[in-house]
């Protein structure tokens, strides 16, 4: 997955000691455009923050996953129906289950990556 700005990030939250906000404000230092998923907010960090995958914009590169599996499973679902296709799943947001449902969708996505440090050079997935 290359060539993307504009991100999705599903867990995003304003707790501070969470990975979801770590992210979320990593990647916005990068220069990233981030749209937090999280039902729980309105907004965080100054950014509207969507209930749920099927309100956003068809517009998004790639939706990123900071969930447990449980969670994501269900929510890749909804991203799938809504139409997206590109889903990258943090460290311990991955599952087997989820695995297996995203090859049958035939669907690009990435495990066992972290989006921070895949982003370190930014140059590279800003380039389209």
């Amino acid at each position: 997955m290359k060539g993307f700005k504009r991100i999705t990030l599903v867990g995003a939250t304003k707790n501070p000691m969470k990975y979801g906000n770590t992210i979320l404000k990593d990647l916005l230092g990068k220069g990233f455009e981030i749209l937090p998923v999280n039902p729980n907010y309105d907004e965080i960090e100054g950014l509207k923050c969507y209930k749920s995958v099927k309100e956003l914009p068809k517009d998004v590169d790639v939706i990123v996953f900071v969930v447990p599996p449980r969670v994501g499973l269900e929510v890749a679902k909804e991203a799938v129906e809504a139409g997206f296709k590109n889903l990258w799943f943090q460290l311990g947001a991955e599952s087997e289950d989820i695995r297996q449902f995203l090859e049958k969708a035939g669907l690009d996505y990435s495990f066992e990556r972290c989006i921070m440090v895949e982003t370190s050079d930014k140059k590279m997935f800003l380039e389209v």
